[in-house]
This record gives structure tokens, sequence and C-alpha cells, in this order.
């Protein structure tokens, strides 16, 4: 048979390009939705507040943004404390003022505590405000979660103590001289604990965050 342009047309074919589109349909592109759709499943956590820990200066832009978006997005309530009520400025430019003193951090009030990194941070590795809101947060049972340099506060504080946990390459082994197992990963999940490793895993904290609170 031939087309309004004269192309050749046979069943032969036809039966070829029917077989490339279900080769198409029932293979790779069925198994790309299915990871889209996992990818894309995260629990409402409505009611769930978590405060969020921010250097005075020189957190990671990423590690506060990403994660609070995430955590805002699937209906959690987000509050930031830092030492010092004065806007607070990341390493990349961003800004953000935070809305409690963190030594008015009340651990009872929320279900989750975070620690953001940066350079910054390191000013709550031995800040005993940080390291008895990591104390009391682990002994209530709430999520507590850290990334970048940050996890240093909390196995400071002896709650990684023969925990799973991950960090910034470069502090491995200040978390492992406090009992942590460090394992590298990009997120790090050991019971009500959560670990990361940095910016880029900073959505993916995110998610880890919200579907511990989900559970």
């Amino acid at each position: 048979m031939r087309g309004k342009k004269g192309s050749v047309y046979s069943p032969y074919a036809a039966v070829l390009l029917l077989g490339a589109c279900a080769a198409l349909v029932f293979g790779g592109c069925r198994e790309e939705t299915v990871e889209v759709t996992e990818a894309s499943e995260l629990p409402t956590i409505a009611g769930k507040k978590v405060v969020m820990v921010i250097a005075s200066k020189n957190f990671r832009d990423e590690e506060l943004f990403e994660p609070r978006d995430v955590i805002k997005k699937a209906g959690g309530e987000v509050i930031v404390a830092s030492s010092s009520l004065n806007e607070a400025k990341g390493m990349k430019g961003g800004t953000f003022k935070p809305e409690v003193l963190l030594k008015n951090v009340k651990v009872d009030d929320y279900n989750a505590v975070v620690f953001v990194g940066g350079s910054g941070a390191s000013e709550y590795f031995k800040n005993q405000t940080a390291l008895s809101l990591a104390k009391a947060a682990a002994k209530k049972g709430k999520l507590v979660c850290a990334i970048c340099i940050a996890p240093v506060t909390l196995a400071n504080a002896g709650v990684l103590e023969g925990k799973k946990a991950t960090v910034s390459k470069g502090k491995a082994t200040a978390i492992e001289a406090k009992g942590a197992h460090y394992t590298a990963a990009d997120v790090e999940i050991d019971g009500r604990f959560i670990t990361a490793d940095g910016p880029k895993s900073a959505t993916k904290f995110g998610e880890a965050i919200v579907r511990a609170l989900g559970q």
C-alpha cells in the first residue's frame, strides 16, 4: 500500500513497529515509571513539629532550606533556632532570621530536633546548651538528626555511641572517637537517629526525616 506521499507500508513493517512499541511499554519505560512513583511518595506529617538549629553565621544554605521545604510540603511545622536572633547568613549568601533562641527551645514541644551543618556549626560542638538539647531529645525518644559536620555535636553529646552514623568525611574520626560507627553513607538511619554527609544529600535527608515522622 502507499500513503499520501507515496511511502510504502507492508504488514511485515507494521508487525515490527508494533513489536518495538510493545518492548518499550513492557520494558524500560515501566521500570522508570515505578522509580519516579516510589521516589515521590512521602507521608503527610500534619501536626508534627520540627526545630532546626542553625549557626549564627555560616550555616550551609542547602542544609537548611532544602529539608525545611520538604518538611513543610509534607505538612510539618518548622521552627528555626540559633544562638542569636540576629539574621544569620549562609555560606552561599542566603539569609534567615531565627525564630527562637537555642536556649529557649523546649524539647517537649517538638517531634524532631535537626542540627544543620556548614562551617559555622562548629560553634555547637562544645556548646552545653546544644549538647543538652541533643541529650534531652534522645532521652525522650524524639527524632534526632544532623547533617554535614553537625553530627559531631551529637557525638560529643554522647548520643551516637554504638550507633551507625555518617558525617562530612573530614569529621569521620571525630564521631568515631565518641563511639559512633561511621558508614560513609549519604544518609544513615539508626533507630531514631538520622545523619547525612553534606549539602548534596540535603533533600534526601529531609525526605528521610519526613518518612520517620510519618511512621
